[in-house]
């Protein structure tokens, strides 16, 4: 069975009103959407594993690269027992995140040059570059050979969100986003499982090495990856970058909120991710066992999330399913680092849980805000600001938790007052049972 054929036939991007009859209805057959499940959208999960698997690394092999790279001694101080202090690993960690800004560019090629070329060369790229990082000498070493990587790896998550909407229509939108969110978990969960479980046989060189392994897949995602019909009726962007001036005025605004929104969530889970396994191994002396068990624990809750969440979009609103994730997010980070290994996992199962449930709002209404034209523009913005939140929050949450040699402290510090910034999502216009065509004459 052929996948259906919807939306609006080529238009003027200068023109608002092109593409619609002047009634305002929708033109029906203009181009092709896929189901959630067909092999186009599955193909864009799959990028989206290797995409997580390459990136989540540093975090699940933090403790280890910490050791390895650093010196651990038997005194009571964060640096005696991770090996490097909390600023150092807040400030490395920042550089990196940092060097997601790249992505902006990266992504917004996908405007110029398509979102299947420039997907397949930023999942290659990036693997390339941080498996390298398995060769470093030094922790700075490090930070700088798997910075290279990020800005692709970046890039790659972002247009699998952007050519998920753009395959799918308003009936399979979110769960087409849910099907890659959960591509990128299961590609994150796998580097972090086998890290917890063979960590001293693999140690982190070992660990980044693997980032080869789902290169293998390049083969499949090469004839399997599509380009959105919708994007090719609707034309390449003018622009080969994605500057300010790319988005419309009208748009804008919408922009604005989109990268605050970012930049709050990011604040919250940059610093809750990238210290939760060296808290565990480092810090509570959890054992491999029990950690790949939580592991386990939350892609189970993150899946859990990801329905509900999928549901709550298409039914409750994309805007209220987005607060209620980011309020459960800060909460949950909070109690994760509060002390004790019960409060670690239930925190952080549950902070899963409520990633899946924030994912398929924020992913479906991100891409349902402005015109194809500038959509991978925009995802890059959103990226870029979501970068710079979560090195804002590594530094912040390392230098409490630095000088109070406590994580718990930090956590409050750094997570709480957050929950006030989801009242943001209502600066945007609800889009649920809405094609993103239809919102582009509003301002």
């Amino acid at each position: 069975m052929a996948p259906p054929r919807v939306g609006w036939p080529r238009r003027d991007p200068g023109r608002p009103d092109a593409g619609r009859r002047d009634t305002g209805e929708p033109v029906a057959g203009a181009f092709r959407v896929h189901r959630w499940h067909d092999r186009a959208v599955v193909a864009l999960a799959l990028a989206a594993v290797a995409s997580g698997f390459g990136q989540f690394g540093v975090v699940a092999a933090l403790g280890s690269v910490a050791r390895g790279l650093g010196q651990v001694s038997h005194g009571a101080t964060l640096a005696d027992q991770a090996g490097l202090s909390g600023t150092v690993l807040g400030v490395g960690l920042g550089v990196i995140r940092l060097a997601s800004l790249g992505s902006l560019v990266v992504t917004g090629l996908a405007d110029r040059f398509g979102r299947r070329v420039m997907l397949l060369v930023a999942v290659g790229v990036g693997l390339l570059a941080t498996s390298a990082a398995a060769l470093s000498p030094t922790f700075w070493w490090f930070v700088a050979i798997f910075a290279l990587g990020r800005p692709f790896l970046s890039a790659a998550n972002a247009l699998t969100q952007v050519a998920a909407a753009e395959e799918t229509d308003k009936a399979g939108r979110a769960r087409g986003v849910a099907v890659v969110t959960a591509g990128y978990a299961v590609g994150a969960g796998a580097v972090a499982i086998l890290h917890s479980l063979a960590a001293g046989a693999l140690g982190f060189r070992g660990v980044f090495a693997l980032a080869l392994v789902p290169l293998l897949a390049a083969p499949a995602l090469w004839r399997w990856v599509e380009e959105p019909d919708r994007f090719v009726s609707a034309g390449r962007a003018p622009r080969a970058v994605p500057v300010w001036g790319a988005v419309g005025r009208r748009y804008r605004r919408r922009l604005l909120a989109l990268v605050a929104l970012a930049f709050a969530v990011s604040f919250v889970t940059g610093p809750a991710n990238s210290f939760v396994f060296l808290y565990a191994q480092d810090i509570l002396h959890q054992r491999g066992v029990v950690t790949a068990v939580m592991v386990v624990g939350a892609g189970v809750a993150g899946l859990a999330g990801l329905l509900v969440g999928r549901w709550l979009a298409d039914r409750v609103g994309r805007r209220t399913t987005g607060v209620a994730g980011m309020v459960g997010l800060c909460a949950c980070a909070t109690v994760a680092y509060a002390g004790g290994t019960v409060a670690l996992v239930v925190g952080y199962v549950a902070g899963v849980l409520a990633g899946g449930i924030f994912a398929p709002a924020i992913g479906s209404l991100l891409n349902e805000q402005v015109p194809t034209e500038v959509r991978a523009s925009v995802a890059g913005w959103f990226g870029a600001a979501g970068v710079i939140g979560a090195v804002a929050g590594l530094v912040v949450f390392g230098a409490v938790a630095n000088v109070h040699d406590r994580f718990s402290t930090a956590a409050v510090v750094t997570f709480l007052p957050v929950v006030a910034c989801a009242a943001l999502f209502f600066l945007l216009p609800e889009t649920l049972g809405r094609e993103p065509e239809e919102l582009w004459g509003q301002g």
